[in-house]
């Protein structure tokens, strides 16, 4: 199937007032205000101007499919959905003027180790923990739940086997029902204060202080930490060339419709910053 995706809103803006037209076909305001809906944007403008764009590079590949005498056969998805003529022409005519090599094996040697800090997976942790919770505005309330993590924390140092039956009794996290394990926990999941306190404790014991957070004090053991890893190369070599295979595809189809504007007749919009058409 064929998606018109619209450009960053840099460049000339698009006149309102002088309308749009390809090579003296005119893109009604209507068709743009409609468009415009399908294009998050800051503004109504730049909305507009992405839609106006969308609509002109569509309307240019159009034109130069039917001057080449393309005939649309729509295709029919997975789900059942067909295409429509015009998406078929875009995307027939994409698929035969736009031609990119597979990468090669040093390409994509090369991207994996300009990239390899990227591919790395996160660190994960396994911990338990038991929540006391207090209101953050109830100063009361987060001394009197400090205290009762305070003694629990003690507690348990002495004798860590309990803590998932003191999380049972006495935490206010849901968790609680399981003896208060999180599972395993990556970078992003909790709360950075609690997060961090993850990254510092000990491993194996119960945190001698409990960790505050916006929902009150948490008594916390760390039960593994497990470090992230990078793929092997052959682990990611699949990935690397799908995507320098798809960047590849997008700059040549840019190319291919700078090429088309700069033969054609475009007014009211500067196409030179808009972005290829996706075909699936």
């Amino acid at each position: 199937m064929v998606s018109l995706l619209s450009a960053a809103p840099s460049g000339p803006k698009a006149s309102r007032s002088r309308g749009v037209r390809v090579n003296g076909v005119a893109i009604s305001p209507a068709s743009i205000a409609r468009e415009a809906q399908n294009h998050e944007a800051d503004t109504a403008a730049e909305a507009w101007l992405k839609a106006a764009r969308a609509l002109a590079v569509r309307e240019l590949l159009l034109q130069e499919a039917r001057r080449t005498g393309i005939v649309a056969e729509p295709a029919i998805d997975a789900e059942g959905r067909r295409e429509t003529e015009d998406e078929a022409l875009v995307r027939l005519l994409v698929t035969r003027e736009v031609r990119t090599p597979e990468p090669s094996e040093n390409e994509c040697r090369r991207a994996f180790e300009a990239n390899l800090r990227r591919l790395v997976t996160p660190g994960l942790c396994e911990a338990r923990h038991i929540l006391i919770a207090a209101n953050p505005q109830d100063a009361s309330a987060r001394a009197a739940a400090r205290a009762k993590a305070q003694a629990l924390a003690a507690e348990l140092t002495a004798a860590p086997g309990r803590f998932a039956t003191l999380a049972q009794a006495h935490s206010a996290c849901p968790s609680g029902r399981v003896g208060g394990s999180l599972g395993q926990i990556g970078p992003g999941q909790t709360v950075p204060e609690f997060e961090a306190a993850l990254a510092r404790l000990p491993v194996g014991e119960v945190g001698p202080e409990p960790v505050e957070t916006r929902y009150g004090y948490h008594v916390v053991l760390v039960e593994r930490r497990v470090a992230g890893h990078a793929p092997s190369f052959e682990m990611a070599r699949e990935a690397i060339a799908r995507w320098l295979g798809a960047r590849a595809y997008h700059a040549a189809v840019r190319q291919y419709i700078s090429l088309l504007a700069g033969k054609a007749q475009i007014e009211g919009v500067d196409l030179e910053a808009a972005t290829s058409p996706l075909v699936q």
